[in-house]
């Protein structure tokens, strides 16, 4: 793997770079969207910068719910070990990041801010939010692949990685590339809501699309992973529970929303409705 790289003579962490490069994007396509709305490259960097405290937080704190054990443990060794100690212990169990955890903090995020501030319509935020969110993962799973985290099950016709200096047990091993597949996966969703986007279909609603065809391709590229820092319940792991939760929150909010406008509709028409 290459989790580190020389840049203009300085050594940079691969998946740092990765996920620089994707918010970067991300943020740019925000800005060429947002000129719907008339909104400035600075409303849509107030905007980003509510989002990225919310999956920042939200990353960390999912990740150390499936490490509950370590942080428990951290915390009944206040005072009986060297700060130092301690702090190393507690890194480790809330370290990492949860993808899950950073769109659902994201979004938290976008919710106050267009609690308390007037720059964007909410459902433009939410709108927003569906397109890039899957541009700026693609780049996250690419770093993910180059450092050598979140990989995949041992595969004979898999990727034979050499070295894993984050998981050196795993390396010398072929394994199913999932974090390339899922970042094609991602790219091909930001068409679809790009497209969508563009023609002004389903305006409003593009957070529910991506929350039906993101989590569906999450629950099944689960099933690859070969890493067991995720938690499992039951058999599924924690992204597949939520995956459940969220793809069938998102149709039933859909049918919810279909039903009321067609009821609308009959109501409108003068035929009576139910």
């Amino acid at each position: 793997m290459y989790p580190e790289i020389r840049f203009l003579g300085k050594t940079v962490g691969t998946y740092g770079l990765c996920s620089v490069i994707g918010l970067a994007l991300a943020v740019l396509v925000g800005w060429i969207l947002a000129k719907r709305w008339k909104n400035t490259i600075d409303d849509v960097l107030l905007l980003a910068l509510s989002i990225a405290v919310g999956l920042f937080l939200g990353g960390h704190l999912l990740y150390g719910i499936t490490r509950v054990d370590i942080v428990i443990s951290a915390f009944r060794q206040i005072g009986r070990i060297p700060a130092r100690e301690w702090f190393s212990i507690l890194s480790e169990g809330i370290g990492g990041m949860v993808f899950y955890g950073g769109f659902l903090g994201g979004l938290c995020g976008i919710l106050l801010f267009t609690r308390f501030t007037p720059l964007f319509e909410r459902k433009n935020a939410l709108d927003l939010y569906a397109v890039v969110t899957p541009l700026f993962h693609t780049f996250g799973r690419i770093g993910c692949f180059f450092g050598g985290c979140c990989y995949g099950r041992e595969w004979s016709h898999g990727v034979l990685i050499a070295e894993n200096r984050l998981n050196p047990s795993v390396a010398g091993v072929p394994r199913f590339p999932v974090q390339l597949v899922e970042a094609g996966c991602e790219f091909l969703i930001f068409l679809l809501l790009l497209t969508l986007f563009r023609h002004k279909r389903l305006d409003g609603k593009l957070l529910l699309v991506y929350l039906t065809v993101y989590p569906a391709a999450r629950f099944v590229l689960e099933f690859w992973r070969g890493d067991r820092i995720r938690g499992v319940w039951f058999g599924l792991s924690t992204s597949q529970w939520i995956s459940l939760v969220l793809f069938a929150s998102a149709v039933g909010i859909l049918i919810y929303q279909i039903n009321k406008k067609q009821k609308t509709a009959r109501s409108t028409d003068g035929r009576p409705s139910l």
